[in-house]
């Protein structure tokens, strides 16, 4: 049970980072992407193709760590650490999830954009689940 969710939270990362891959490959557009906050069609900020590609290297090392934490990858890191770091993960996507009560997360204040919609719809829900899922292999690997 634990490999399966293993397996199932770690081919989310990879989707997720090979996204960010294509993403960085792409030419940028203008205009509200929905990858972004953005008050009245303008974004807060526009990440670098560094940056975005900096964001799919976590996500694979997400990956990595995940599988290395159910022993499906080995990795000269004793166990402990791996686990501890997994709930570490756990917490920081919960705390992505949650958000920062503005523009991100599931108590955000800022609604009416693109990306405020798919954050509500996709965005904070995945990664609560991908808490939830991190956290149990972490729970399930500690034993």
């Amino acid at each position: 049970m634990n490999a399966a969710l293993a397996i199932a939270v770690c081919g989310v990362f990879l989707v997720l980072a090979l996204w960010h891959f294509r993403m960085a490959a792409s030419v940028s557009a203008t205009g509200e992407s929905g990858a972004v906050p953005s008050i009245d069609g303008k974004p807060l900020f526009v990440p670098s193709k560094t940056a975005t590609v900096g964001v799919g290297v976590a996500l694979l090392s997400f990956a990595v760590l995940v599988a290395a934490t159910a022993g499906l990858l080995p990795l000269a890191v004793p166990r402990a650490l791996l686990v501890w770091l997994s709930y570490g993960l756990a917490l920081g996507l919960l705390m992505r999830a949650i958000g920062e009560f503005k523009y991100v997360g599931l108590f955000k204040r800022v609604r009416g954009s693109r990306f405020a919609r798919l954050d509500t719809l996709l965005y904070s829900p995945l990664c609560l689940l991908l808490a939830i899922g991190v956290a149990l292999v972490a729970l399930r690997s500690a034993a």
